[in-house]
């Protein structure tokens, strides 16, 4: 069935809500509550319009400010603040602070750090009482600086751009160093690590975190511990995917909508139920904790799902309006946001799509990249700006033919260096970088937001000089590109299951010989890199760098 017909309305039921999206900004219909806790909410028009509401984090407390063209209609002549879960889109709680009613009204309130009343991921809502009712004036504003309260603000990793995805099992060897990694990728599975450890040898991590208890597995996490530290003592900084399995040992942080059966290796995130909300925002807590100052290894960045803009593929809801899963999906970014920064203060937090870009597709399931970028971009803007990134997995038209210039006609008008481009890839990764340079989608700072390109893969199937040719080719467009700040190769070692869908993308074989593309990538920024560069534009049949590179 179509969600619009009966999964919205299931979700609306759950929620007890109504909440409508148009082109990603929070509409000016707002819910109503009666006042009284765990009331049902009707659904009416604010007859004062909405207001622009901010909340930020002052010492101690949440300062929340409110403004409006017009004063609103108020019964008494007073507004009210409320903080109101995540997952509630009514008035279920009591009014924290008042002000009087007019185009501008300032509230305070404590913030409740570390305890079970922290307000550190509550929505903030101004209301005015209108008819008997309060009447919310805001669809819902957060907290945009989380990273006041951080305990870990330690300096991040600058070396270069040349990343690669690391081969675990060759930790221990020293190819990462002789390849001259600067940054690498690793994927962290939250179900594997809630829960006590069933292995005596390592014990359970116990958690407090807002004034409940976690177990935490303390054999995987020793794993993790591992595996960063190797990381960081080779300087070579860290981004880590967090992905959402439904195995069976982590129920409550699986979406109610994700729980129909459909088959997807990762689920979206569960912002519907608090049970999910503390789990998640505990879990990502003690993960940006325990990995920011290096005495576990260290993490710096941190993506929050993978190829979300693909929700059949990879984050998988039953909500397909576009508006209405981003607004999902940016509730759950907003958890682990808020729960990153409040600990470590440098680290980055990025959302993740895939290479195809305005392809204007029909396909359920399935969203262009830049319209998941402008929904979420406009949905997060209206409830309180936040220092996103972005990354991106600008893979080659097909992914199977790493020699792009020697595609068919189809292919190459797949790929543009104009903004409706169907495709983005390394040959016209200026196309995204450009988009978002546009002032609607600058940080809060004004800054163009971090880029960050965390899959680049290039087959040898075809040969291993076009794949390396292809290789050298994309690292100069990053490397000339000041707004792309990493590209992470796929991978250090083939993966044989890859190899069967025409995927030979490392540079050492299954059987661990190099391939020759293992020195062409040690060579990207090395002393023969000249030599390289000339071999790739030989091939590319172009003797002018100008004609391929696109500098930014």
């Amino acid at each position: 069935m179509d969600f619009l017909r009966g999964g919205e309305r299931n979700l609306m039921n759950f929620k007890k809500s109504v909440r409508i999206l148009t082109a990603g900004i929070l509409s000016a219909f707002v819910l109503v509550a009666t006042g009284a806790v765990g009331s049902d909410a009707d659904t009416v028009e604010a007859a004062g319009g909405n207001m622009a509401v901010q909340a930020a984090i002052s010492g101690s407390n949440v300062n929340v400010t409110a403004s409006a063209t017009s004063a609103p209609a108020s019964d008494d002549g007073m507004l009210y603040l409320f903080a109101e879960p995540i997952y509630s889109d009514a008035i279920t709680t009591s009014a924290l602070a008042s002000a009087p009613a007019g185009t501008n009204a300032t509230f305070s309130t404590p913030l409740n750090a570390n305890s079970g009343d922290s307000r550190l991921y509550s929505k903030f809502i101004v209301a005015a009482m209108q008819g008997g009712q309060y009447v919310p004036l805001n669809p819902g504003a957060y907290i945009v600086n989380p990273e006041a309260i951080a305990n870990k603000t330690f300096g991040r990793t600058v070396t270069g751009k040349k990343g690669l995805i690391a081969d675990p099992a060759k930790l221990a060897n020293n190819e990462l160093s002789d390849l001259g990694v600067k940054q690498t990728l690793y994927n962290i599975y939250l179900g594997r690590i809630i829960g006590p450890t069933q292995n005596g040898s390592y014990p359970t991590i116990n958690y407090s975190y807002n004034g409940r208890n976690y177990q935490f597995n303390g054999l995987v996490v020793a794993e993790y511990d591992n595996i960063f530290s190797t990381f960081t003592k080779k300087g070579i900084q860290v981004t880590a995917t967090i992905l959402n399995e439904n195995d069976g040992r982590a129920p409550q942080l699986i979406h109610p909508l994700s729980r129909d059966g459909f088959a997807c290796p990762y689920y979206a995130f569960n912002t519907a139920e608090k049970d999910g909300v503390d789990y998640l925002a505990a879990t990502l807590a003690f993960l940006a904790e325990r990995y920011s100052d290096g005495s576990h290894g260290k993490v710096e960045n941190w993506v929050i799902g993978n190829e979300v803009n693909k929700r059949n593929e990879w984050n998988y809801v039953n909500i397909s309006n576009l508006d209405a899963y981003v607004n999902e999906y940016a509730e759950g970014f907003r958890i682990c946001y808020n729960a990153i920064k409040s600990r470590n203060a440098n680290a980055n937090v990025y959302i993740c799509t895939d290479q195809q870009w305005d392809r204007n597709r029909s396909e359920a399931g399935k969203y262009d990249g830049k319209d998941f970028i402008d929904s979420f971009n406009a949905n997060i803007s209206a409830g309180g700006n936040i220092d996103w990134g972005l990354v991106s997995h600008p893979y080659p038209v097909p992914l199977t033919w790493a020699a792009y210039w020697t595609g068919g006609a189809y292919y190459k008008n797949l790929v543009k260096h104009n903004v409706g481009s169907a495709y983005v890839t390394m040959e016209n990764i200026e196309v995204m970088t450009d988009y978002m340079c546009s002032p609607q989608l600058l940080a809060p700072n004004g800054q163009v937001r971090s880029v960050l390109l965390t899959e680049v893969g290039y087959t040898t199937s075809q040969g291993e000089d076009y794949a390396c040719a292809a290789m050298v080719l994309g690292y100069l467009q990053a490397a000339n590109n000041q707004h792309i700040d990493g590209m992470i190769m796929s991978r250090q070692t083939d993966s044989a299951a890859e190899i069967g869908q025409g995927l030979a993308l490392g540079l050492d074989n299954v059987d661990g010989s190099h391939k020759s593309t293992y020195e062409c990538f040690k060579q990207l920024d090395g002393p023969n890199a000249g030599a390289y560069v000339q071999q790739a534009l030989a091939l590319r049949g172009v003797s002018d760098i100008g004609q391929v590179i696109y500098p930014r």
